[in-house]
């Protein structure tokens, strides 16, 4: 048993001291390990000579998603083509020469690799130049060259010419540019030179001086003309070319030097003039300036390029319209100031925008081709004339979209469109192309596509004028349809009916009742036209309705509306310029309407409202009462407004209304109002048997007075002993009575005693 003890511990102590001494990694069999990989396997990082870099590399494990790191068990290597060494220690890199190496680690069988590229450092960039940076324009090229070196901190190692890959630049280009380490001089001045490399810059400032004082410009003649300076170059197109000629000027000895063929050349305006090696090519008229330069030095000359002649006219002198086919012979002539026109149509240049369209020869001669547009243009000696050439198909007939129209007194439209009938049968729009006149200008004219009325063409209401739309003729025609040019096809007319404005339009009727399955008369509608004339009952209205509940229907009789459902439309009524709206309101039939009250007594100046109510057919009622259409017989006793009824002066009228054909009336009687009775005897003493006649007098509040005796009422208290009739009072028998008197809802009492 101790001995069992004794031999387990040894084997514990043992495991124990190989696990300390030995990583779990190292024990595994080489199936366990599936790969290994540096950090970036399989790409290209950099590192200065000098410099350290720790690549680690990790192995996945059979069985395990973690990987291990077995940086200080993998065997490193690496190789170069071209020279770079480094020192390799268990994935640490520390390269002592400049190339490109390979690293390479292998562990467990698997293997990975990573490229590195060594790059020398540099300490300091500095640039060789000669003449100590002070340049002269006419140097020689060899001192404009700079070297850039790039230096290291040992002084064992040469410096590197990084001139072709430095990055160069000049502070000022207008005196120097530089590239790879060339200078090119430009101008007179200072200017730095900067060179940068790696993070490193170096830079130095240059002078340049010029030898020249000046550039001049010469026009070769015999002998030569000095240009510039104030004196431009007067030209025409004819010259065709000038030669001019740069030359330098020492400052020393103020010698010339020809140096036309190195100056840099350049024209202002390319259209007008171009210069190449001083010599100038004239292509049309206006102004150019001429410029050369030469090393820091310019010099330039104004060149006025003008014309000849002042204009090129051209016979036919608008836009031109052909047909296939047809030839048009063009005439051009140029004019100068007041001088007779010379004919240079052979010797003109002539063209077409669009050949395909129509060409033009050298003698101006011009053939329509296809159908389309093109600009045919003549030029000479820098004066030019387009004008605009449209090619029609063939075609057969013209026909006007409208042979009528309207226009009021003042106002425009738009001409017919026109159209014409192809060969093929389709049809074109030749609206633009037609030329259109009037046979009464004084009334209406045609003007740029416009039909124009004049505002003082008469004092009748309407006028008539014919238009006239013709196919434009062609001038100094070679060629030409004859179907369609001067003859009765080529014609469209158009009648014209010039008309008043209208003022206003009034209708009869401001509003419309109808009854349901009914048709009804429209109403007579007159025209108030702008010079005050005036016409009754129109016949030429265009009648339109809105909505669904009334329809126009044309009968025997004329036109007339229907209503169809309950509801409400508008009846329209459009005359010339103006459009007339009617209310209209679509009821069943009513088949009794009643008024209250059918009598009405008035004060003057007081009102009262009077009441229609309507019966329809199946017994249900409506208020009328705002619909009657109301009139007074007499507007100086009664008048009324919408419902309500106004006493205007004493005396009787009669209201009268009408709805769906049915009349209703009320009788009016004005009154004044009554203000008091008036008795002559309020106390009377009469023996039995005898009478007495009182008098009862109404006052009113026009001050007027009247006996209304027997028109009043007469009540006696106790008839027994006085009785009344008419205002004769009789004594019956002794006591006392109150006799009474009303009228006009006034009352007045006598008092009787018998005795």
């Amino acid at each position: 048993m101790f001995a069992n003890r004794k031999m387990t511990m040894w084997f514990l102590t043992m495991a124990l001291l190989l696990a300390a001494l030995f990583p779990t990694g190292v024990f595994a069999a080489a199936g366990d390990v599936n790969s290994i990989a540096i950090d970036g396997e399989n790409t290209t990082f950099e590192l200065g000579v000098g410099k350290t870099k720790q690549l680690k590399v990790w192995a996945s494990v059979e069985g395990s998603t973690s990987k291990k790191d077995v940086t200080d068990y993998a065997t490193w290597t690496y190789t170069s083509d071209n020279g770079a060494t480094l020192k390799l220690d268990k994935g640490l890199v520390t390269p002592t020469k400049s190339g490109t190496a390979i690293i390479k680690a292998v562990y467990s069988g698997s293997s990975s690799i990573i490229t590195v590229k060594v790059v020398d450092t540099y300490s300091k960039l500095t640039l060789d130049y000669k003449l100590s940076g002070k340049y002269s324009l006419n140097g020689n090229e060899q001192d404009l060259l700079v070297k850039a070196l790039a230096k290291t901190d040992s002084t064992m190692i040469d410096p590197k010419d990084v001139t072709a890959d430095a990055d160069w630049s000049s502070s000022n280009a207008a005196v120097l540019t530089v590239d790879k380490g060339k200078i090119t001089l430009v101008g007179e001045g200072k200017a730095t030179i900067t060179a940068k490399y790696l993070g490193l810059t170096d830079s130095y400032e240059a002078t340049v001086t010029s030898p020249y004082s000046a550039l001049k410009l010469y026009k070769v003649a015999s002998p030569d003309v000095l240009v510039g300076e104030n004196q431009d170059i007067e030209s025409i197109m004819a010259d065709k070319e000038i030669q001019l000629r740069a030359k330098t000027v020492l400052s020393a000895d103020k010698t010339e030097s020809d140096v036309s063929d190195k100056a840099t050349w350049s024209s202002s305006d390319t259209s007008v003039a171009t210069v190449k090696g001083g010599k100038v090519t004239i292509l049309t008229v206006g102004k150019t300036t001429i410029k050369a330069s030469y090393l820091g030095n310019q010099t330039s000359v104004d060149i006025y390029v003008r014309a000849p002649y002042e204009a090129i006219i051209l016979t036919p002198t608008a836009d031109q319209m052909l047909f296939i086919g047809e030839k048009l012979q063009m005439k051009a002539e140029v004019r100068s100031s007041a001088n007779q026109p010379t004919n240079v149509s052979d010797s003109a240049e002539w063209s077409s925008s669009n050949k395909m369209t129509a060409t033009v020869d050298s003698h101006g001669v011009v053939e329509a081709k296809a159908a389309g547009t093109t600009n045919i243009k003549a030029s000479y000696q820098g004066v030019s004339k387009t004008f605009k050439l449209t090619v029609n198909p063939t075609i057969t007939k013209l026909e006007a979209e409208k042979t009528e129209l309207d226009l009021l007194k003042g106002a425009s439209v738009s001409v017919p469109k026109v159209t014409a009938t192809k060969l093929d049968g389709d049809k074109i729009d030749l609206t633009d192309t037609m030329v259109w006149t009037s046979d009464h200008d004084d009334i209406a004219t045609v003007k740029d596509g416009k039909i124009v009325s004049k505002e003082t063409s008469g004092t009748a209401l309407s006028s008539t004028v014919t238009l006239t739309g013709k196919l434009p003729e062609i001038g100094s025609a070679l060629t030409s349809n004859s179907a369609f040019r001067g003859t009765g096809s080529s014609v469209v007319t158009v009648k014209l009916t010039v008309k008043e404005k209208v003022l206003a339009l009034v209708a009869e009727d401001e509003r419309l009742s109808l009854v349901i399955g009914e048709d009804t008369v429209l109403p007579k509608v007159n025209a108030v036209f702008e010079n005050g004339e005036e016409s009754a009952n129109l016949t030429d209205l265009e009648w339109t309705v809105t909505g669904s509940n009334a329809v126009l229907k044309t009968t025997a009789d004329g036109k007339k509306i229907k209503g169809l459902t309950k509801g409400t439309a508008a009846l329209k009524a459009t005359y010339s310029n103006k459009t007339l709206s009617i209310p209209v309101t679509i009821e069943p039939k009513i088949t009794k309407i009643v008024v209250d009250p059918q009598t009405l007594e008035l004060n003057l100046k007081k009102s009262k409202a009077i009441k229609a109510t309507g019966y329809y057919t199946n017994g249900k009622t409506v208020n009328l009462s705002s619909k009657m259409d109301w009139k007074s017989s007499n507007e100086n006793i009664a008048s009324i407004s919408t419902t309500s009824v106004k006493a205007i002066a004493e005396g009787t009228a009669t209201i009268t209304g009408s709805y769906q054909g049915q009349s209703v009336s009320v009788k009016i009687n004005v009154v004044p109002k009554l203000n008091k009775l008036t008795v002559e005897e309020k106390r009377l003493v009469l023996a039995p048997g005898s009478a007495k006649t009182v008098v009862i007098t109404a006052e009113y509040d026009t001050g007027k007075t009247s006996a209304v005796t027997d028109s009043a009422t007469w009540t006696s208290s106790k008839p027994s002993v006085a009785k009344v009739s008419a205002g004769r009072i009789e004594a019956v028998a002794k006591g006392s009575a109150s006799i009474k008197a009303k009228f006009g809802g006034k009352t007045v009492t006598i008092s009787v005693s018998v005795k």
